[in-house]
């Protein structure tokens, strides 16, 4: 089932991102490594009117969402099965009115930290694709990640942290599903953060 809702970055990318679905959408959004699938489904069975794209490089994960997209026929998910950022580069200019990137791969060891996600490259990437006014989410429960995301937004034109107190970044939102990955945390007593960035109108 895969070829068919998966994204085929070989091809040129369409000038408007709700066109690569083939039922109707008014909004396209966007999970960066949804590990076993199950925000990405809640989110599409919960917003059927937005049409969701779900880009992971590990099978497992693949196949979990593939087989809940044939289960529960969902007609308005699609699969990239490519690095993030080569989608970034090929998906339409501010196209994607949400991005989530929920409890991604810290790279511990600080040799392997430059190939953490969420670094100001990226983020120049998300800028890209972003409409202005659309929301970015991320959550992670390892301290030192979290430092390094907070310092990569800090000051940077095109992001706005949306935080008003400690409780805005310490507990989800009503629309806002948890995954197995925070569940694991919580069992092993690690603290979660749920940030909010909204996409300024800066250039």
């Amino acid at each position: 089932m895969l070829p068919g809702v998966s994204i085929d970055l070989s091809t040129p990318a369409p000038r408007d991102a709700r066109e690569l679905f083939t039922c109707p959408v008014n909004d396209v959004w966007l999970e960066i490594g949804f590990g076993g699938g199950e925000h990405l489904v809640w989110q599409a069975q919960n917003n059927p009117d937005v049409g969701c794209i779900g880009c992971e490089v590990f099978e497992d994960g693949v196949v979990k969402l593939v087989t809940a997209i044939e289960d529960r026929a969902l007609r308005n998910v699609l699969v990239c099965v490519e690095d993030a950022r080569l989608l970034l580069r090929w998906l339409p200019p501010a196209s994607i009115s949400r991005v989530f990137v929920l409890f991604p791969d810290p790279w511990p060891k600080k040799k392997h930290a430059k190939r953490r996600l969420l670094s100001r490259d990226t983020l120049g990437l998300l800028a890209r694709v972003m409409k202005p006014g659309g929301e970015l989410r991320i959550a992670t429960d390892i301290d030192d990640y979290l430092r390094t995301i907070l310092v990569a937004f800090r000051g940077h034109p095109q992001f706005s942290w949306q935080v008003k107190g400690a409780g805005d970044w310490r507990v989800r939102g009503a629309d806002w599903p948890g995954t197995r990955y925070e569940e694991k945390a919580l069992r092993e007593g690690r603290r979660r953060y749920f940030l909010r960035f909204l996409r300024t109108e800066a250039a």
